[in-house]
């Protein structure tokens, strides 16, 4: 997960399409370009002007635009849709590199919301999920260092955060109102050597 380089302004966030594209996302556009040159969805002058766009490109909405074309929105290497996700009666997720905005409207009824964060690129270094749950669940898995504080108010709903946040690292805060739902938010698993690390950090 990755965060702006420059914090704006309190009352002004950067527009989600402006923020600035890493040389990694840059390779992942230049990826999806070569699978379609290979299978024939483009031509050789069309592969390289794209190519050539992703590389010149600085902001990630000037990567997503190379793509659009070629694979549907679950499969976009890079998404930068800063729409409300709801469900109703189901489940959807948002994994990969995405952006998650200041402020994230998330709306579940009897359904389940499933966030993977690991990739993504914060917005700020707080973000909110204003969620409205009712019979539903939301599932997120956060990087190390990111802290999940529940500040909503919940009425018989369960929570159930098992993370590992750093000093002053970036924080999920969920807001809104739970009804007869759960949350879960998850670190990855450490490996034995990272646990055996932490643990001889702990007892020197």
């Amino acid at each position: 997960m990755d965060l702006p380089s420059r914090r704006p302004p309190a009352d002004q966030a950067t527009p989600v399409r402006d923020l600035r594209a890493s040389d990694a996302d840059r390779e992942r556009v230049v990826d999806v370009l070569g699978e379609a040159l290979a299978d024939g969805r483009l031509t050789m002058e069309e592969h390289s002007e794209r190519t050539s766009a992703a590389y010149a490109a600085r902001t990630l909405g000037e990567l997503t635009g190379l793509t659009t074309d070629l694979s549907p929105e679950e499969a976009q290497p890079i998404l930068v849709d800063d729409r409300p996700i709801s469900i109703l009666f189901g489940r959807t997720r948002r994994e990969g590199r995405w952006v998650v905005p200041v402020r994230l409207p998330l709306v579940a009824l009897f359904g389940t919301v499933e966030l993977d964060l690991r990739e993504a690129v914060l917005q700020r270094r707080h973000v909110v999920l204003d969620s409205m749950v009712l019979g539903g669940r939301i599932r997120i898995l956060v990087p190390e260092g990111v802290r999940v504080d529940v500040t909503g108010r919940t009425f018989v709903s369960t929570r159930d955060l098992r993370t590992r946040p750093a000093h002053e690292g970036p924080t999920v805060e969920i807001s809104g109102t739970m009804i007869f739902g759960s949350i879960r938010a998850r670190a990855p698993k450490q490996t034995f050597r990272q646990r055996f690390r932490g643990r001889l950090g702990r007892n020197r």
